[in-house]
C-alpha cells in the first residue's frame, strides 16, 4: 500500500471494487441497497470491518451480484467480524506449532529478550526475529520453545510453516501464503491465484489479529519478505541457517553454542542426574567433543538414554577417536553429518572448495589469504566465498580481525569432505604451495627486523603487491599467521626443503628478540638444527643449535636443555674453527649454568666467552661481545661482586659510544641501552640511587621507543624497585603496576617478582599511614 491510500481493509476493498465496476456511486448504492450513505462510506473505508449478514445480502442485492460473488462479500466480511478468542483454532491444525521439547536447556536471555521485543512492541511494525546459527544449534527447537512460552500473548493462533529452504526447491512464497490464509480461515476459493493478490490479503487478514507465525528453515530474503505482517500486532519468528542480512528493521537473534555447565545440564535432562553424577567427568568431557552444539549433546544423550547400561565413559572413548566422531554422533534419525550435509550441498563449487581447503590450515582461526592460498583463488575471492560460508553458517568470523574459524565439528566435516571430493595427491599439493607461500612471506616480513639486512624494504615476497609495507605491517603479519607459517616450516622440513627451513629460521633471529615470550622459538630453531644436519652443513649447524640454546634459556626456560644445545654448538664451532660461535655457544652455556645455580662454572664460562670473542675482529663479534660483557656483568652482580659489575658494564658502553663499523645507529643505540639499563642497576646495588634512576629511565626510554617489550618491562621492574628505595612510593606503585602486567603478558619469569615488590611497597606504606588513611586496594594491587 502506497502512501496517502487508505487501507480499507479485505470488505472494503472488495466493496470499493464491485461498486465502480458497476458503476455506481455510493448515493445510488445506498438507495438501491436500503443503507445510509455515511454507513455506506465506513464500510469502504475500513472503518466497519464486519457487516451483518443482512447487511451484505442487502448490498449483493444492490449490486446485482450472482450467487457466487454474494458469497465472496459475505466471505470478506466474515474475516472482520470479531472472533471467540482461543490458542489454536480447530481450523488451524494443520499448521498448530510441533511439541515443544521438555528437557530444552538454556537461551534464557534470548527468549528474555524475545519477551521484551512483544512487551514493547508497535502495531505499527510488528516485531519480526530472525534466529540464525549455524547447523546444529537448535535453531528450530528454539523458536518452537519461544512460541509456546509466548502463546498467551498471542490468543489469534499460533501457525508453524516449514520453507523448506534447505530443499533443491524451497516453498514458494505464492505457496506459503496460500497455506498461511488458509489456515487462517479464508475459503479456498476466496484465496486470490496471483502473488501480490496473496500478499495484498495475507497483510489485511493480519493487520488487526494477535497471530504469532513461525515461518522455519527459510532460504533467503526473498522467500519470507512477502510473509512478513506489514501492520497490525502479530509477532513473526523466522529460521535460518543463514543470517538474512538483507531483511530491514528485523529483531535478530544468533545462536552461539552452549557453554559447558549447559551442555552437561542438557545431558543430565536427557538421561537423568544419577548418571551424570556417578560419572561427572566423563559428563564434562562428552559435552567438550560434541562441541558444545545443541545438536551432536542431544543425540549423544538420545544414544545413553536408549541403552540404560551403557557408561558415559564408553561414548567418551568412541568420540575420542576424531576419525569415528562423526559417524558415532548419530542416534535414530538424529545424525549430525547429515545437518552440516544439509548446508554444505546448497553451496556453490568454489564456496565448497574453499570450505574444503580451509580444513588444511593450522591453528584455531584462519584469514582469507591462508585459505586463499590453499583452495588457489586470490584474496578477494577467497575473502568473498568466506562470507557466504559465514552467511550459511559453516564457518565463525573473528570479532575484531578479517579472520575466520570452523566450529570442532565443522571441521571434521570439511575435512570429511576433502578427503572425500579432493584426491590425495590434489590436496597434497595445496599444501606443499601454501607452504611455500608462507615460507616466503614469513622470511621476507622477518627481514624487516634484521638488523644486518641491506634490502629497504626486503625483496623476495611471494605477492609484493599486498605484502606488508613496513615493520608495523610486517610484525602484525607474523603475530596473526604464527600458526600457518610455523606448520609451513614443519612440512618444509618434512618434504625435504631443508635450505628453506635454515633460511627462515636465519630470518627469524632477529624477530625471535622481540618476542621472547613465544615458546615456539625452540620449536622454529629444533627444525633448523634438523635441516642443517640433513644437508651435512656444519656451520648452520653451530648457528641454529646457539639460537636454539637462546631459546631454551629465554623462552622456554628449559636451562639443562639450553645447557646441552649450547655445549652441542660450542663442540661443532671448535671443530670448524668459528670464533663467533664459540663465544656464542661458550655465553650461552654459561647463562644456563647461571640459572641452573652453577655460579662459578657459569663466571668461567662468561669469562672465556668475552675473551673469545674480543680476539675476533669482525663487526659480529663485537656485538656478540657486548651482549656477553652485559649478562657476565649481570652475573658478577648478583654474586655481590657489583664495583666489578659496573667495570665491565662501563667498558660495555665504551664500545657502543665508540661505534661498530657496519651496524645502524638505532641498533647500536638498543646495545647501549641494555648498558645503561646494567650499569643502573650495578649503581643501585652500590646505594647510589639517584645516578641508578637515571641510567634506567634512559634505558627504558630507548627500549620503549625501539618497541622492545622483551627490555623495557624489566626495566620499569628495576626502576620501580629503585624508587621504593627513594621512598617515592606512588610513582613506584604506577612503575611497578604496568610493569606487573607487562611481565605477565610476556610469560616472563620476573613477573613473580613484581608481584612481590609490590607487596613490599603495600607493606612499608601500611606501616607508615595511620590507620583510618590505609589504602583500602593494597592488598588488591599486588595480584
Amino acid at each position: 500500500m502506497t502512501a496517502g491510500t487508505p487501507d480499507r481493509g479485505v470488505f472494503g476493498q472488495r466493496l470499493w471494487d464491485l461498486r465502480r465496476k458497476v458503476g455506481l456511486s455510493q448515493e445510488e448504492l445506498s438507495h438501491a441497497a436500503g443503507v445510509s450513505v455515511r454507513a455506506l462510506a465506513d464500510l469502504e473505508r475500513g472503518r466497519t470491518r464486519g457487516p451483518h449478514r443482512r447487511t451484505v445480502q442487502a448490498l449483493a442485492d444492490g449490486l446485482m451480484l450472482d450467487a457466487a460473488a454474494a458469497e465472496a462479500l459475505e466471505q470478506a466480511a466474515c474475516l472482520g467480524r470479531p472472533r471467540p478468542r482461543q490458542s489454536t483454532p480447530p481450523a488451524h491444525s494443520t499448521m498448530a506449532l510441533p511439541r515443544d521439547i521438555r528437557d530444552f536447556t538454556a537461551r534464557v536471555p534470548a527468549l528474555e529478550d524475545l519477551l521484551v521485543l512483544v512487551q514493547h512492541a508497535d502495531p505499527a511494525q510488528p516485531p519480526v526475529s530472525v534466529v540464525s546459527g549455524q547447523p546444529g544449534l537448535g535453531k528450530t527447537a528454539f523458536a518452537v520453545h519461544a512460541a509456546h512460552r509466548l502463546a498467551p500473548h498471542f490468543p489469534d493462533g499460533q501457525l508453524a510453516l516449514d520453507l523448506r529452504g534447505t530443499d533443491p526447491e524451497p516453498t514458494t512464497p505464492r505457496d506459503a501464503l496460500g497455506r498461511l490464509l488458509r489456515a487462517m480461515g479464508v475459503a479456498d476459493w476466496a484465496v486470490p491465484a496471483g502473488t501480490d493478490d496473496r500478499v495484498g490479503l495475507f497483510r489485511s487478514v493480519t493487520g488487526d489479529r494477535r497471530l504469532l507465525l513461525l515461518l522455519d528453515n527459510a532460504a533467503d530474503e526473498t522467500q519470507v519478505r512477502p510473509l512478513l505482517p506489514a501492520t497490525g500486532p502479530s509477532l513473526t519468528l523466522v529460521t535460518s541457517r543463514h543470517a538474512l542480512a538483507g531483511l530491514e528493521a528485523v529483531h535478530r537473534t544468533h545462536l552461539e553454542p552452549l557453554r559447558r555447565e549447559e551442555s552437561v545440564e542438557m545431558l543430565t535432562r536427557i538421561v537423568g542426574a544419577e548418571r551424570v553424577r556417578r560419572e561427572a567427568q566423563a559428563a564434562r568431557d562428552l559435552a567438550n567433543l560434541c562441541g558444545h552444539l545443541p545438536l551432536a549433546v542431544r543425540i549423544a544423550g538420545q544414544r545413553l538414554a536408549a541403552r540404560p547400561g551403557e557408561r558415559l565413559g564408553k561414548l567418551v572413548t568412541q568420540l575420542a577417536a576424531e576419525g569415528r566422531r562423526l559417524d558415532v554422533l548419530q542416534a535414530g534419525g538424529l545424525r549430525v553429518r547429515a545437518a552440516f550435509t544439509l548446508s554444505y550441498e546448497r553451496l556453490p563449487p568454489a564456496t565448497k572448495q574453499l570450505f574444503r581447503r580451509a580444513a588444511l590450515a593450522a591453528g584455531p582461526n584462519f584469514s582469507p589469504e591462508s585459505a586463499g592460498v590453499l583452495a588457489g583463488l586470490s584474496i578477494a575471492q577467497a575473502a568473498e566465498y568466506a562470507e557466504e560460508l559465514v552467511d550459511a553458517g559453516l564457518l565463525q568470523p573473528e570479532p575484531a580481525a578479517e579472520r575466520y574459524r570452523f566450529h570442532d565439528l565443522l571441521k571434521l566435516f570439511a575435512a570429511e569432505r576433502l578427503a572425500a571430493e579432493d584426491d590425495t595427491e590434489t590436496y597434497e599439493a595445496a599444501q606443499d604451495r601454501a607452504a611455500q607461500w608462507m615460507l616466503r612471506r614469513a622470511t621476507t616480513a622477518a627481514l624487516y627486523f634484521d638488523a644486518e639486512c641491506r634490502q629497504d624494504p626486503p625483496t623476495g615476497d611471494p605477492d609484493p603487491e599486498d605484502s606488508p609495507g613496513d615493520r608495523t605491517q610486517a610484525r602484525a603479519w607474523l603475530e596473526a599467521e604464527r600458526d600457518q607459517w610455523l606448520a609451513a616450516l614443519r612440512r618444509a622440513g618434512a618434504t625435504g626443503h631443508h635450505q628453506q627451513v635454515i633460511d627462515t629460521a636465519e630470518a627469524m633471529h632477529w624477530f625471535s628478540d622481540l618476542n621472547q615470550h613465544w615458546e615456539q622459538w625452540a620449536e622454529v630453531f629444533r627444525h633448523a638444527v634438523d635441516a642443517a644436519r640433513a644437508l651435512g652443513s656444519r656451520p648452520d649447524e653451530a648457528i641454529q643449535l646457539n639460537y636454539l640454546a637462546w631459546a631454551y634459556n629465554l623462552c622456554v626456560h628449559d636451562y639443562p636443555a639450553a645447557l646441552a644445545a649450547a655445549d652441542a654448538a660450542l663442540e661443532v664451532a671448535r671443530g670448524i674453527g668459528d670464533g663467533l660461535q664459540t663465544g656464542w655457544a661458550l655465553g650461552h652455556g654459561a647463562a644456563a649454568l647461571h640459572r641452573m645455580g652453577r655460579t662459578d662454572e657459569s663466571l668461567d664460562r662468561f669469562g672465556e666467552a668475552a675473551s673469545c670473542l674480543r680476539a675476533a675482529a669482525s663487526p659480529e663479534a663485537r656485538l656478540a661481545e657486548l651482549t656477553i660483557l652485559n649478562a657476565f656483568g649481570n652475573n658478577l652482580r648478583q654474586c655481590g661482586r657489583a664495583e666489578e659489575a659496573l667495570g665491565i658494564h662501563l667498558r660495555s658502553e665504551a664500545v657502543c659510544r665508540a661505534g661498530i663499523p657496519g651496524q645502524r645507529r638505532d641498533l647500536i643505540a638498543s646495545y647501549r641501552a641494555s648498558a645503561q639499563q646494567q650499569m643502573g642497576n650495578d649503581l643501585a646495588a652500590l646505594g647510589r640511587l639517584d645516578e641508578a634512576e637515571g641510567l634506567l629511565r634512559q634505558a627504558l626510554a630507548q627500549f620503549e621507543a625501539a618497541g622492545m617489550a622483551a627490555w623495557s618491562a624489566p626495566a620499569r621492574l628495576e626502576l620501580g624497585i629503585v624508587l621504593r628505595k627513594l621512598a617515592r612510593h606512588e610513582e613506584a606503585r604506577r612503575a611497578l603496576l604496568v610493569a606487573r602486567d607487562a611481565l605477565a603478558e610476556l610469560n616472563a619469569p620476573r613477573h613473580g617478582e613484581a608481584v612481590a615488590e609490590l607487596r613490599a611497597l603495600d607493606e612499608v606504606v601500611t606501616v607508615r599511614m595511620p590507620e583510618n588513611l590505609v589504602r583500602p586496594d593494597a592488598t588488591r594491587l599486588a595480584r
